[in-house]
Order: structure tokens, then C-alpha cells, then sequence
């Protein structure tokens, strides 16, 4: 990678790192799964001008009901239970050991024994967090973030299954992304008028004030539409074992912007089971030397999508 490839993804890395912050910091007063119907329907209107990626609407609605709709509502509860933005953007890394084995049962796809490796260390980690997780943290917080991970897991999976969907190489996964969002905003408003009630909703139109707005704005602009055109970019230019990697500062980035802004320190075991779950991640992602070599080759016609394979390093789409 140049330097300057470098610093892109590292900018990326740190959209999508403090993305979890200004979800928390928006979602005052707003109910989250009517937060996460608000935020899709701003994605969705990309489709003017994002074409349509070439698979079938049953990959584009399984992304949506998985990748997006599961993901962010499960997460987004999450956070409104209390759980912190630095503690979510680490669980959520789970999704690299998660997909490992979604794919190992649907795919049939035997892991690596890097993987494998990673899949222990990812789960020793995430043990610690959670055994050790701060007192404000309720369990079914910490549960339901864990579950916003499997789902994530499933729509890698989906992904994978459908092999490349993008029209043109630098569009990448941004194309799945976008037309998938047309999936989540009327089942989210759904869900939130079942569970969280008429009223909270009309609370929430009446609260939702400048700092939802910049909240939406910065979650659906620059994280999903701005961040994902920048990273595909970097796929087209390098290999993703290159590029991936660099997605493991978002949980760093997540967890110092939390300390610095809202006070919330990790405790020694979530900083302990952190650190051996980002390693887990990292072993995971690590192609063996002849994969690797392979993998520049195939990469050189074309970049997959950083969804596109379970067997390849997995994308973050954090927050």
C-alpha cells in the first residue's frame, strides 16, 4: 500500500471507530430501533445514483434483513441498554470468528488452522469481556450485541454465497449496501411501533433535534455511503489482506473516543479480553503464505467485496 492508501484506510478505520460514539451521543430521547428505520431510509436514498449490484433479491433482501436490519437493531438496543460504544465496537468484532463458523456449517467450508486458531483466541477474549464487563452493562446489553455479531455473521455469509455482486470494481460492496438498505426502514418502523410503542415513537419525532440530525448524517453519509466508496476504493488498489487489517483500529478508536468524551474507561479484564479478541481477529484475517500468493494473483483481475468470502479477511461495516 502507499502512503497515502495508508492513511485512507486508516481514516476509514477511524469514521467507523467514533461512529459508535455519535450513535450513542444522537440517540438521546430517540428510540433506537425508530433510530435505525431513520438511518436506512437516508441510505436508501443513494439508490439514485449507486447502481443496482448484479445478484438476486434474495441475496439483496437476506443483506438487509441480516447484514443491516439485524445488525444495527440488535446493536443499537444495545447501546440504549447501556452498553458502552467502546465495549459494542469490540464485541461486534466477533463477527470474524462468527462468520468463520456460520460458514464452516452452511457452506461447508473447512477453516484454515489460522482460522481455527482465531476462532479460540476470539472466544477466550470474548469470555473475558464478558465475565468481566463493568457493572452498567446489563447482561442482555452485552447478549444482544453478541447477537447483532451472528447476524452480521449471516450476511457475510449470504455475501459470500452470492460471489461477486458489484457492476464495476471500485463500487464494491457499496452497491450491496445501499440497494440492501431499501430492506430496513419499513420493518424497523414496524418493530419499533410493536415493541417500542406509538408513543415512544412520536416522542422521538418530537425530540429528534440537530444532534440526531448530525447523528444520522454522520452514521448514514460519512460511515455508510462516503467510508464504503473510500474502503472499496483501497480493495480495487491492494489486496485485502493489506487493506482489512487496518479495520481492526475502529474498537481502539471506539474505545478512546468513549474514554475521552464520555468517561467510560474499560476495566482491566474488558482491556485484557479486548486485546486477546482483536488478536483473535487478527489471526483470523492472516492468510497462510501460499493463500496469500494466490490471493495477490486473483486479486489483480479483480477485489471482491469485503463481504465476498468468509475464507477471505472480513470486512467491517462497524457501527
Amino acid at each position: 500500500m502507499t502512503r497515502r492508501d495508508m492513511l485512507l484506510a486508516a481514516l476509514v478505520a477511524t469514521m467507523w471507530g467514533f461512529n459508535f460514539v455519535v450513535i450513542d451521543w444522537g440517540m438521546d430521547g430517540i428510540p433506537p430501533l425508530f433510530f435505525v428505520a431513520i438511518r436506512f431510509a437516508v441510505v436508501a436514498l443513494a439508490v439514485v445514483v449507486v447502481p443496482r449490484p448484479l445478484a438476486g433479491w434474495k441475496t439483496v433482501v437476506g443483506v438487509g434483513l441480516f447484514m443491516s436490519l439485524g445488525q444495527f437493531a440488535l446493536l443499537y438496543t444495545s447501546i440504549a441498554l447501556g452498553l458502552q460504544p467502546g465495549i459494542a465496537a469490540l464485541l461486534l468484532q466477533a463477527q470474524v470468528v462468527l462468520t468463520i463458523l456460520v460458514a464452516a456449517l452452511a457452506l461447508r467450508e473447512r477453516p484454515t488452522r489460522l482460522q481455527v486458531a482465531g476462532v479460540l483466541l476470539g472466544t477466550v477474549g470474548l469470555g473475558v469481556v464478558a465475565l468481566g464487563r463493568g457493572g452498567d452493562a446489563p447482561a442482555l446489553a452485552v447478549v444482544l450485541c453478541l447477537l447483532a455479531a451472528l447476524s452480521w455473521a449471516i450476511g457475510n455469509v449470504i455475501s459470500r454465497k452470492a460471489g461477486p455482486v458489484a457492476p464495476a470494481r471500485r463500487l464494491g460492496a457499496l452497491s450491496l449496501t445501499v440497494w440492501s438498505s431499501l430492506v430496513v426502514p419499513l420493518p424497523a418502523l414496524g418493530l419499533s411501533a410493536l415493541i417500542e410503542g406509538p408513543d415512544a415513537i412520536a416522542a422521538g419525532i418530537a425530540a429528534f433535534g440537530w444532534r440526531p440530525l448530525l447523528s444520522t448524517l454522520y452514521t448514514a453519509g460519512l460511515c455508510t455511503l462516503v467510508g464504503y466508496a473510500i474502503f472499496n476504493g483501497l480493495l480495487a488498489r491492494n489486496r485485502s489482506a493489506s487493506v482489512v487489517p487496518w479495520v481492526l483500529l475502529a474498537p481502539v478508536v471506539a474505545m478512546a473516543s468513549a474514554a475521552a468524551l464520555l468517561g467510560q474507561v474499560p476495566n482491566v479484564w474488558e482491556t485484557v479480553g479486548g486485546t486477546v479478541l482483536v488478536a483473535g481477529v487478527f489471526v483470523a484475517n492472516a492468510p497462510g503464505r501460499r493463500k496469500a500468493a494466490a490471493a495477490e494473483a486473483a486479486e489483480a483481475e479483480a477485489a471482491p467485496a469485503p463481504e465476498a468470502s468468509a475464507r477471505e479477511p472480513i470486512s467491517p461495516r462497524s457501527g
